[in-house]
């Protein structure tokens, strides 16, 4: 067995994003095949709630737009570069204590940006800079949500209830693509979208004045920014 969240838009509450854990019996495996079985057996279980109209945010969503909306394919501008990948102004924006920001992560592919060695050799992580920001860490998400919310800021998610991330493991990470996508919806409900995405430090207040506390599900704070 293992537990999965599943991540609720929440309107006119301090929430913002509620997380539910559902158990589901576990297809283990790397195949697309069994991840896919273990969608759908997260969201029967969410379903037996009540909770449908889920929404998967993954390579291995049933939906195009699950897909596209997976964090390797959304670009955000980086200033004097244009558009860059997500992941990479993720992992290239991180400062440490002995280095950082490795910015020309911003130009390389998604995943050889998240395995680069230097984000393993250098340190505690102490916050993200990015176009000339710095995001602390708390609260832990913020900076990831700040990326994201832009990135997909053309779209309407009004129609799905909750959103889902197969290859999230809420033990080993906390910055999940899925409550990214269920904070944009809460924003969107509660008329705060378009000044959440004005300027960095406009979101970091608004989002400062909410309950909007994500926390990782075990003991070392620093893997929640793999």
């Amino acid at each position: 067995m293992a537990e999965r969240p599943v991540f609720i838009p929440v309107s006119g509450s301090q929430e913002l994003v509620k997380e539910i854990f559902f158990s589901l019996t576990w297809n283990p495996g790397f195949a697309p095949v069994q991840k896919k079985k273990n969608v759908t057996a997260l969201h029967e279980a969410a379903a037996q709630s009540g909770w449908t109209s889920l929404l998967e945010i993954s390579s291995k969503s049933e939906e195009k737009l699950g897909q596209h909306l997976s964090a390797f394919h959304p670009k955000v501008r980086a200033d004097n570069l244009g558009e860059i990948k997500l992941e990479c102004a993720f992992q290239g924006s991180k400062v440490f204590e002995k280095g950082g920001p490795y910015t020309d992560l911003y130009l390389v592919d998604p995943k050889d940006a998240k395995r680069d060695p230097r984000l393993q050799e250098s340190g505690r992580l102490t916050g993200f800079k990015f176009n000339n920001f710095s995001f602390a860490l708390e609260p832990k998400t913020i900076f990831y949500d700040w990326l994201y919310i832009n990135a997909i800021y053309p779209h309407r998610l009004y129609k799905y209830a909750g959103f889902t991330d197969i290859e999230f493991n809420p033990t080993k990470s906390i910055n999940c693509q899925a409550r990214s996508c269920a904070l944009f919806v809460s924003l969107m409900k509660n008329d705060l979208l378009h000044q959440a995405a004005k300027s960095p430090q406009v979101f970091t207040n608004l989002i400062s004045r909410y309950d909007y506390h994500p926390q990782l599900r075990n003991s070392d704070p620093q893997s929640a920014f793999l």
